[in-house]
C-alpha cells in the first residue's frame, strides 16, 4: 500500500513554444508558464501563496507575476531544482507555512535573451582542479565517468546510441518535439563527435521555453475541486554527493540517485517492479543507463542491453522519457520541469505518446553533472489510495 507524501500537482502547463523563441525573455517565459499552469488548475495568482523556482531569482519572479507569497523557495542544484521544490513544497504545505505553490521554470538558452550570465568562480574547486585542465561545459565534463563504465561493464557504443534511437521513437508520436524523424544507432554514430565517447546525437538539445505546476494538499485535491485529474506525490528524495564529477566515490554510479531513489521509494511504500512509467533526465545518453542501475530497475551492468533490447521503447516494459526527452524533446538547460509535466501528462492520460494504464510515474532528475539528485515518486487516485 502506497503512503503518499501528502501533496498533489492540479495544475501542469509548458509554454505555448518551445525549441527557439527569439520574442521573449527568460522571466516573460516564467510568467506564461506560471499563468498557463494557474489556468489549468482552475485558479488565479491570488490564489498562490507560495513560488518556488530556479534559473532566476524568486523575488525577480514573485515581482513579475505581482504575487506576496508566503512561502518562497529558490533551492537551486541544477537541472533537477524542479522536483526538490516539489518536495519542498509538499511539506510546507503539510506543515502549514502555505496551501498553494506555484513552481515555474523560463530559459533562453537559445536564443539567450535575459539569460543570467554563466559564471564559476576561479576559486571554487571546479575552478581549481577542473576547468584549468579543459573540463569546462558539460560535454567536457558529464560523460567523464562512462568511459569507465563502459571498460567495466562492457557497455557498447551501440547500446549507448540505442538510448538515442529509443527516443527519437517515443518523439516522432510528440507534435511538439524539436526532433522526430526516426533515427538509427548508424545514424548516431555517424553524427559528429562533441566530446568522446558522446556523438552529436547523444547529446541534449538547447533550447527556449518554459514550465510549471501547481501544487497543493493531498486532501484538498482528492474532493474533486480542480478540473483536471490530480496527480498525486506517493514518495520523494533528495541527495548529493560532490562539487565534482571528476571526484565521485565510483565513477560508474551514482551515490546520489541511489541515495535519492531509495528515499522515494520508502516514502511511497512502492519499488520499482510498481513503476509502469519512467522519466530520466537525460542531458547525455549515459543517463538513462546509470539511473536504470542505481534506483534498481535491472542490475549492475545491464542497461545498456535493456535499452537496446528494446524494453524502453513504445510497447517495451518499461517506457522511458516519452516525450524524447532532452535528446530530442527539448532541453532549457535546467530540464527537470519537463519531467515532471510528461508524467503528470501520462498519469492524467492526456500525453500526445500516451502509455496505456499509467498509475505510477517515477522522475529521476539530475543536479549538475551527477553532483545532487532528486526523485519524485508521482501516481494517480488509485495509487494514492492503496
Amino acid at each position: 500500500m502506497a503512503r503518499p507524501a501528502g501533496g498533489a500537482i492540479v495544475g501542469a502547463a509548458e509554454t505555448t513554444k518551445l525549441g527557439v523563441i527569439k520574442d521573449q525573455s527568460a522571466l516573460e517565459l516564467h510568467a506564461e508558464a506560471a499563468r498557463l499552469a494557474v489556468a489549468d488548475a482552475g485558479l488565479t495568482l491570488n490564489d498562490i501563496d507560495g513560488l518556488a523556482t530556479a534559473g532566476l531569482p524568486v523575488i525577480t519572479v514573485s515581482h513579475h507575476l505581482g504575487m506576496r507569497p508566503r512561502y518562497l523557495d529558490g533551492t537551486y542544484i541544477g537541472g533537477g531544482s524542479f522536483l526538490l521544490h516539489l518536495r519542498h513544497a509538499v511539506a510546507a504545505i503539510q506543515s502549514g507555512l502555505c496551501e498553494t505553490v506555484l513552481i515555474t521554470h523560463g530559459a533562453s538558452n537559445r536564443s539567450r535573451i535575459g539569460r543570467p550570465p554563466r559564471i564559476t568562480d576561479p576559486a571554487s574547486p571546479p575552478g581549481q582542479f577542473e576547468q584549468p585542465y579543459g573540463a569546462f561545459t558539460p560535454p567536457t565534463l558529464f560523460p567523464i565517468g562512462v568511459l569507465r563504465y563502459m571498460k567495466k561493464y562492457g557497455l557498447t557504443h551501440e547500446q549507448l546510441a540505442s538510448v538515442a534511437v529509443a527516443q527519437r521513437m517515443w518523439a516522432s508520436k510528440v507534435p511538439r518535439a524539436m526532433f522526430r524523424d526516426p533515427i538509427t544507432v548508424d545514424d548516431v554514430l555517424a553524427s559528429r563527435m562533441v566530446a568522446y565517447p558522446m556523438h552529436l546525437l547523444e547529446c541534449c538539445l538547447v533550447t527556449d521555453g518554459g514550465g510549471a505546476v501547481v501544487v497543493t494538499s493531498a486532501d484538498r485535491a482528492g474532493a474533486g475541486s480542480f478540473p483536471k485529474p490530480p496527480v498525486f506525490v506517493l514518495g520523494a528524495g533528495e541527495a548529493c554527493e560532490t562539487s565534482m564529477v571528476s571526484t565521485m566515490r565510483d565513477l560508474t554510479t551514482s551515490r546520489a540517485f541511489v541515495d535519492a531513489s531509495t528515499a522515494a521509494f520508502a516514502e511511497a511504500r512502492l519499488g520499482p517492479p510498481d513503476v509502469n512509467h519512467l522519466m530520466v533526465y537525460d542531458a547525455f545518453a549515459h543517463l538513462p543507463v546509470y539511473a536504470l542501475e542505481d534506483c534498481g530497475f535491472v542490475e549492475r551492468g545491464q542497461a545498456g542491453a535493456f535499452i537496446a533490447d528494446g524494453h524502453t521503447r513504445p510497447g517495451g516494459t518499461l517506457p522511458m522519457n516519452t516525450n524524447g526527452g532532452g535528446l530530442s524533446y527539448t532541453h532549457t538547460g535546467l530540464y527537470g520541469i519537463f519531467l515532471l509535466l510528461e508524467a503528470v501528462r501520462q498519469v492524467r492520460g492526456e500525453a500526445a505518446a500516451q502509455v496505456p494504464n499509467v498509475n505510477v510515474s517515477m522522475v529521476q532528475g539530475v543536479g549538475g553533472m551527477f553532483e545532487a539528485a532528486g526523485t519524485v515518486i508521482l501516481g494517480s487516485h488509485d495509487a494514492y489510495t492503496g
